[in-house]
């Protein structure tokens, strides 16, 4: 996970230039004005310009970084700050300044669209909301330091607005610096590409140990988008069974994982005992009269209540790592020998026709390329040559009876991260996807065949939930090795038709309603003109016998303001992962619903001067500090989670689009409501926007802390598809 923190560290260097660039412009519009006097619209131009331009990069960056990967996209975003920076401290007139703002409006759009993506596709899910509101923290960050170089410049008789506009080139060439030499390319976007020796070395770094074959076989699942999806409840046995038959009379079945030398029966939990699983879920999605809660909020929600927290069940050794299934020698449904590895390299030059891509393009190294075994062992040159026979163990399979027996002193490798697990069945001459996780206040030590219906034996068992739908995995060759078939490939350019798909139509409008009810709920438009706000509160009274002027003050208050917001953020990071993205929104609103109402109250009610000073200023840190805390980093950490792997950026970018468009209407349109309706008004609205989105996210946003990307996608399918065939209710209910 080291390895996974330094590299989501190093992205966040753009939303700290992002943040940097926010207070500096907030700064400099007052010196840029009495300079150039500029009338109050063309203020709101040169503010909007970046906003304009991160509008424009946006419409395509998401397809562009489906097409070309993520890390060329954050490379540009380096150069577009850099040059923006240089060009803003030569600005000889406003024309050139408002170019000057659409290049950086392009690095800040980059930045902020691609970063939540990249840090969401390295970082295992245990920590994956954690690392994910480090933007947050280093846009705050960059607020603040900038503000502390605005005031100081403040101070002198003559303060330079383009000094302060331009230094933003000098943190930006460090970010260069780390987009070019330090940050590997996503893992997911190598998946989707077919280069799957690139993706495994990435894996490695941001795992930090060599055995990714789990991570490797979820990567490759995600690729998957729509199917027919099931819920299942399963009892699944923990030790190793002599019988290796698929399925048997009594419906037990093997699964098999991405490891070798173990399988586990798992048999299907009565009807009478899954009325607390799988039948209060079905029920949740078919309840169609249920008006104020989207029935897949219920499903999440179910999945959080019955499951262990993640992180805590991915070390426990309750539910060790599935072996391959290929591993087993006389296992009669797979027919794999001993040696597959050796004879699967050779069927599959004779394959090759069979599984060749549309271009035709071969690779002699058969692990780059997706027509090669998914689950392969992760060895090195030196095992190759050694391998033994599946019954006897081989040096990976010792390695990890090791981590197990570690139990919680060590990083547990097995799993797909959160608590998760991944098997396989193959069934009726296909493959069977599982997504499995341990219902914790079911889970129990007994025999799985000794449960109604089975025959008296000893054993442990778990009781857990099972997500099923169709592998990617396809035919087998004759030697028994499955193959990913060549139309699982991403294609070269977006796919638009997976738009339709009702998950993916269900997450965008998770997606973009809690993106435009962000921007609409007004704190960008706050953040851009902090000084002009708390000046025209009357914060310079609270300062004047420091004898600073009114500006230096406002300055002062917001750089205060943005320091802060720091610990809240940091408090935010702890919870993102424990309370949860959805919790975390559900409680933070309210508090600011009740910092705009009693702004409003202060604004209305004259006490005097100072005390309204002071209780307006408290108001607008209170909203700051807990909007960073949950409706800051949640709409951009939830649309990085909620889209499938091959439509992800296509799908970022449409979210993307919504949040700058309405980044553009807040920010340019509030001198103008400040001037005519003023501080009341202004923030009366704010309020009221917080209510709806309060009730939207009750109504719309699940609950996606410590799943898989893939797990998550999969779930949206499921609810989506669930929902849309369950039966209309009767109209005499």
């Amino acid at each position: 996970m080291k390895g996974a923190t330094l590299v989501a560290l190093a992205a966040t260097i753009g939303n700290f230039l992002q943040g940097w660039d926010n207070a500096t412009i907030a700064g400099a519009m007052v010196y840029i004005n009495k300079d150039m006097n500029l009338a109050t619209s063309v203020q709101g131009l040169v503010v909007a310009m970046s906003l304009i331009g991160a509008t424009v990069i946006t419409t395509c960056s998401g397809p562009i970084s489906d097409w070309l990967g993520r890390r060329p996209m954050l490379i540009l975003s380096s150069v577009m700050y850099f040059l923006s920076g240089l060009i803003m401290l030569w600005s000889p007139n406003v024309y050139v300044l408002c170019l000057a703002r659409l290049l950086d409006g392009f690095g800040a759009g980059l930045a902020v669209t691609l970063v939540p993506v990249y840090i969401s596709e390295t970082a295992p899910p245990e920590i994956r909301g954690q690392l994910n509101t480090l933007p947050q923290f280093l846009g705050s960050g960059g607020m603040f330091l900038s503000y502390c170089m605005v005031f100081a410049m403040s101070l002198s008789d003559a303060p330079s607005w383009r000094g302060m506009l331009g230094v933003l080139s000098i943190p930006s060439l460090v970010y260069l610096f780390f987009t070019v030499f330090y940050l590997p390319e996503s893992p997911r976007w190598l998946v989707s590409k077919g280069r799957m020796e690139e993706a495994k070395k990435v894996l490695q770094q941001l795992c930090g140990r060599e055995d990714v074959t789990d991570e490797m076989a979820l990567l490759v699942e995600g690729l998957d988008i729509g199917g027919e999806k099931t819920v299942e409840d399963l009892f699944v046995a923990l030790e190793d069974h002599d019988n290796l038959e698929s399925v048997d009379e009594d419906g037990q079945m093997r699964l098999y994982g991405t490891h070798e030398n173990q399988s586990y029966i798992a048999k299907p939990v009565p009807d009478q005992q899954s009325s607390l699983g799988l039948r209060s879920r079905h029920g949740s999605l078919a309840n169609q009269s249920m008006l104020l809660k989207d029935p897949l909020v219920g499903l999440f929600d179910s999945l959080h209540e019955k499951m262990p927290e993640a992180g805590g069940n991915s070390k426990s050794g309750i539910f060790p790592h599935f072996g391959s299934m290929f591993s087993n020698a006389g296992d009669a449904p797979h027919g794999k020998p001993a040696h597959w590895e050796k004879d699967v390299e050779s069927q599959f030059n004779k394959d090759h026709d069979d599984y060749a891509t549309d271009d035709g393009a071969g690779d002699d190294d058969s692990d780059n390329d997706l027509r090669s075994p998914l689950m392969s062992r992760q060895t090195t040159s030196m095992d190759k040559d050694m391998i033994p026979h599946p019954t006897s163990g081989s040096t990976l399979s010792m390695r990890r009876h090791s981590t197990l027996m570690q139990g919680g002193n060590g990083e547990s490798s097995m799993g797909i991260g959160g608590g998760w697990h991944m098997g396989y069945r193959y069934d009726n001459g296909e493959y069977k996807r599982y997504y499995l996780k341990e219902d914790g206040s079911e889970s129990r030590r007994g025999s799985i065949i000794s449960l109604p219906g089975g025959h008296e034996a000893g054993g442990s068992y778990i009781h857990a939930s099972a997500l099923v739908s169709k592998s990617v995995l396809g035919p087998k060759s004759m030697h028994g090795s499955a193959m990913v078939p060549p139309e699982k490939t991403a294609s070269t350019g977006p796919l638009w038709s997976a738009l339709l798909e009702p998950g993916v139509k269900r997450a965008l409008v998770v997606g973009v309603g809690i993106q435009i009810l962000q921007q609409f709920s007004g704190i960008n438009g706050v953040l851009y003109y902090t000084p002009q706000i708390l000046e025209r509160a009357g914060v310079d009274i609270l300062l004047s016998s420091f004898g600073l002027s009114s500006i230096s003050a406002s300055f002062l208050i917001s750089g205060l303001t943005t320091l802060l917001m720091l610990p809240a953020i940091v408090v935010a990071m702890r919870l993102m992962d424990v309370s949860g993205r959805r919790a975390l929104l559900l409680w933070t609103i309210p508090v600011l619903i009740v910092s705009l109402v009693a702004l409003v109250i202060s604004e209305l009610v004259h006490i005097s001067k100072v005390v309204n000073a002071a209780l307006s200023t408290t108001c607008v840190v209170l909203y700051f500090c807990f909007f960073v805390m949950g409706y800051g980093p949640i709409p951009n950490i939830l649309c990085s989670e909620i889209f499938p792997t091959r439509v992800r950026g296509l799908c970022i970018a449409i979210c993307a689009m919504v949040f700058w468009i309405g980044d553009i209407i807040v920010t340019y349109s509030l001198p103008v409501l400040l001037s005519s309706i003023g501080l009341v008004g202004v923030f009366s609205i704010y309020a009221a926007v917080c209510i709806i989105s309060w009730i939207f996210v009750y109504m719309k946003v699940p609950e996606t802390k410590g799943m898989p990307l893939e797990v998550i996608t999969d779930y949206f399918a499921f609810g989506a598809q669930a929902q849309a065939q369950a039966p209309a209710p009767s109209k005499d209910t």
